[in-house]
């Protein structure tokens, strides 16, 4: 009975299949749209595309097929529903492609299943419908007018006050997405009001969390200023909320709400709002915070300049202009020669007028953002040295009330003048930007205020002058005159040419005679007072010993930027003032620094170093290289940290680092870090490695070659197996060609070159034989071309006459990339490669016949110069092929005596070369 029963069961599976196949594709889908079986309706869901592809030459069935999925979106199973969704992108980029035969069909049928289902009951048909809108959106399926019209009042509609709390977050998180897709103006239209509204709900905190999640994104969508006036008041709601997991959020897009502010908000208004998050009680909030302060204060760099100057935004044309000068005339001289125009005081009583001082911008241009109130002049001001005193007695004559001293203004000066705005504080750095010899601090006080400078005042002077005369010595002045010889050759580098000229002109300062200087400044003092200036003894005596500090922190700054390897001694004060700039918010940097701190690691983030070291290129170009002195130390402690993840991330961006810096700071200070690295273990080296022609290609020619002796060191690894390691090294290697001369590539990378050769794993060597071929084309195009003879030669005896079949392998794969890459012309191939060549075809191992049966018929006898040519070497290499063709291997026989299209030397060479591994 069994039997029987099998078959008869058999026969009705025949017949049902015979049935549907007797059916239409609408007959099979109404079919099983109507089966009580949840997998035959989802097999219609999933087979809809198919069904519609079979019927797509008749429009109407086309709509028929459409109409029965509206009917099929309310199954009450969420299994078919999820189904029907995740088919729905699918079906829509089928119908834009055949819009002239289904007009409308998507917004008709399909986008009100999609917007319907985001509110659906079930949570699986809910996801599958956001990803299917997304996507949706991406590939721009959905019409502009239907986003307006259908998409977006369904998004607010679910977001609204009495809405599911898990449909609100959902369609909060979905309305962040679509925004950079549908663009800004149905975004700040439709989407940022009821965003706004979102960022205040008081009830739902997963809400908040979402928006602020999204709010950079949303930032970045609607533009400055809807972020400046509607979203930042929200922002600074969601930074200080009550549930920790929104102030992570808000620190984690810190960056891209800073992108879309302008530099003032930025400067005055965000970096406290950051400063907050940094001490936040919350250690998930702080670690957050700091993962984000490096790319935070690379928002204040500068695009339209190399980080040395500051542009405001929201600047009006005429400002921009002014701008425009200023620059312009700052780069006509050093950048050690610049004076910045509002560290100048002047009087309250006269209005635009300046003196004239070399090299400095005119403050009239540069005044178009003063960062303190005009009549300020509690701050000191250099005094003008004798080559600039007739130019600005000029126009002092001019301009009578005009006055330039050190000391405070009696007349009209208040309180409030008086005291300095707290960003103004007084900085070393950028206020000697004047060429420190022409600082004449040998100025005569008088005891009582309200006296004036004059001859009589002499006795006052050995303790006004001796600090600084007594400051610069001979050995000083000897090691002026050698830093300034060892930079004298680097000259062309404008960096260079300013250190040169503030080191001549500090030379120059050291060599006058105390006396003589004090004797003139006596004779010139009446002559250089001006109408209506008196020098406060109280206040005037302090600033010059301030003065002379300074200065000697600037000499001491200068000397160890030119020359590591002397120390320069700092107290702790001056250390802290020469990490002191004016590009990003000083608590910022401060904060930045500390991230080096060991317990930091303790109370923040164990890898609060990597994130340090990660950002630092990014700080390092904001701040520019004139202000490298206040990443110096921190980089040093990273390069020294025991984690290696740390000096990884260092050996990865170190050559980013060494074009920011320039030259001469890279070889006084990165230098010494990257010869560490190549000692460092192999996860660190090969930062290095994968970088090493574009950190050397910055390094002068004599440094340069330093490294040629460390690269065979490059062979030895941690782990033998590490073949990786040694196929970055060959790569490298071929980009190395460029910076040396033929006798350097010779005499020390042909060694590791033909050592690489010989390497036990194929791809490895396959890599090699490139860089044998470019050391081939490099050292023959030399004149003369002795080393490439040479190199020729050895490739003979080497490989080509090696005893292991192997190495002739390894010469029949180096004259194909010859050949192919054309590294040596045809002539001289024929001359100097080929003879050895040919000879292969004698070799007892088929492999090597095989490859020179590939080698002659598809690469050599492609060149023209052999099929043009009837020359003695197209007959010997015609010879040779006939002999290959009757070789007793059958595979020989095959590559030399047909062309096989799909066998190119190029496809199958690996494979090839993989049976010698």
């Amino acid at each position: 009975m069994a039997p029987c029963m099998y078959i008869s069961k058999g026969h009705k599976a025949l017949d049902f299949v015979s049935q549907d196949d007797m059916l239409t594709p609408l007959g099979r889908l109404d079919k099983y749209a109507a089966s009580e079986n949840v997998f035959n309706r989802q097999m219609v869901a999933r087979s809809l595309l198919d069904t519609l592809r079979e019927v797509c030459d008749d429009e109407r069935d086309c709509i028929a097929v459409l109409e029965r999925i509206s009917r099929l979106a309310d199954d009450s199973e969420p299994t078919v529903r999820a189904e029907l969704m995740e088919q729905v992108p699918h079906i829509a980029l089928f119908c834009q492609e055949n819009r002239p035969a289904i007009p409308y069909a998507f917004s008709k049928y399909l986008l009100p299943i999609v917007v319907r289902y985001l509110a659906d009951q079930n949570n699986q048909v809910r996801k599958t419908s956001q990803a299917a809108l997304l996507a949706l959106l991406e590939q721009e399926l959905i019409e502009r007018f239907d986003v307006e019209t259908k998409v977006c009042p369904v998004l607010v509609e679910l977001t609204a006050p009495d809405s599911n709390d898990d449909v609100k977050t959902e369609a909060v998180a979905i309305m962040c997405k679509m925004a950079p897709m549908v663009g800004k103006d149905i975004t700040e239209r439709l989407i940022l009001p009821r965003f706004c509204e979102m960022c205040c709900d008081c009830r739902m905190f997963h809400v908040r969390k979402v928006c602020a999640a999204n709010f950079g994104d949303i930032c970045s969508v609607v533009g400055q200023q809807a972020t400046e006036e509607m979203l930042l008041p929200r922002f600074f709601q969601l930074c200080s909320d009550n549930v920790w997991g929104v102030r992570k959020a808000c620190a984690e897009c810190f960056m891209a709400v800073s992108c879309a502010t302008c530099q003032e908000i930025r400067r005055t208004k965000l970096s406290a709002l950051f400063i907050n998050l940094i001490s936040d009680p919350s250690r998930w909030v702080r670690q957050a915070a700091f993962q984000s302060l490096g790319p935070f204060i690379s928002t204040f760099a500068n695009p339209s300049s190399s980080g040395q100057y500051f542009k405001e935004e929201n600047k009006s044309s005429e400002d921009t202009s002014v701008e425009d000068k200023n620059r312009t005339r700052d780069e006509e001289v050093p950048e050690d020669a610049q004076i910045r125009p509002e560290d100048v005081p002047t009087d309250p009583t006269v209005s635009n007028s300046s003196v004239k001082l070399e090299g400095a911008p005119d403050p009239d241009i540069g005044a178009e953002s003063p960062r303190k109130p005009p009549g300020d002049s509690s701050l000191p001001c250099p005094l003008s040295s004798e080559p600039h005193q007739e130019a600005a007695s000029n126009e002092d004559d001019k301009k009578p009330g005009t006055c330039r001293s050190a000391s405070r203004l009696e007349v009209g000066a208040s309180a409030q003048d008086s005291a300095p705005l707290d960003q103004e504080l007084y900085n070393s750095f950028h206020f000697w930007r004047t060429p420190l010899p022409e600082i004449d601090l040998d100025v005569e006080l008088e005891q009582g205020s309200g006296n004036k400078l004059g001859p009589e005042g002499l006795e006052g002077m050995p303790e006004a002058t001796a600090p600084a005369s007594a400051n610069i010595t001979m050995a000083t002045r000897k090691e002026l005159e050698e830093m300034i010889e060892n930079l004298e050759p680097h000259i062309d580098d404008p960096d260079v040419k300013a250190q040169v000229d503030v080191l001549a002109a500090a030379l120059r300062a050291s060599s006058l005679d105390a006396c003589d200087e004090a004797s003139e400044a006596a004779r010139r003092a009446p002559q250089d007072e001006l109408p209506g200036c008196r020098l406060d003894h109280g206040t005037a005596g302090p600033l010059m010993s301030e003065a002379v500090e300074n200065m000697e922190s600037a000499l001491r700054y200068i000397h160890d930027d030119s020359d590591s390897g002397t120390s320069g001694g700092f107290s702790p004060d001056e250390e802290r003032r020469a990490k002191v700039q004016d590009v990003v918010p000083q608590a910022l940097l401060d904060q930045y620094l500390s991230m080096t701190d060991p317990s930091r690691a303790q109370t923040v983030d164990t890898e609060i170093a990597k994130h340090c070291a990660y950002s630092l290129p990014g700080v390092a170009l904001t701040l520019g290289r004139q202000n490298w002195h206040c990443l110096r130390e921190t980089y040093e402690t990273l390069a020294s940290d025991m984690q290696w993840k740390v000096r990884r991330t260092l050996a990865f961006s170190i050559h980013e680092l060494a074009v920011i810096l320039g030259d001469q700071l890279t070889a006084a200070d990165l230098v010494p870090i990257f010869n560490g690295f190549l000692k460092d273990l192999d996860e660190v080296r090969i930062g290095v490695l994968k970088h090493l022609h574009d950190f050397l290609k910055l390094l002068h020619i004599d440094k340069r070659r330093e490294y040629l002796y460390q690269l065979q060191e490059f062979l030895v690894t941690d782990n033998s197996r590490n073949w990786r390691f040694r196929a970055e090294l060959a790569e490298q290697l071929i980009l190395l060609l460029e910076l040396y001369s033929p006798r350097d590539i010779y005499d020390y990378l042909r060694p590791i070159a033909l050592n690489l050769c010989a390497d036990k794993v194929s791809s490895v060597r396959w890599i090699s034989y490139k860089l044998v071929g470019e050391m081939v084309r490099k050292l023959h195009r030399a004149a003369p071309p002795t080393f490439g003879v040479d190199l020729i030669r050895e490739l003979v005896e080497s490989f080509g006459r090696c005893p292991r079949w192997s190495g002739r392998q390894a010469f029949v794969f180096v004259c194909q990339t010859v050949i192919e890459d054309e590294c040596l012309p045809m002539d001289q191939f024929a001359m100097h490669l080929m003879p050895h060549l040919l000879t292969l075809a004698n070799d007892r191992v088929p492999n090597v016949r095989v490859l020179l049966a590939k080698t002659l018929r598809q690469t050599l006898l492609e060149k023209e110069y052999f099929l043009t040519s009837a020359s003695c070497h197209q007959e010997a290499v015609e010879q040779t092929i006939m002999a290959l063709q009757m070789d007793r291997d059958s595979d020989v026989k095959y590559f030399a005596s047909i062309h096989p299209a799909s066998t190119k030397i190029s496809e199958d060479a690996m494979s090839t070369a993989s049976s010698t591994y």
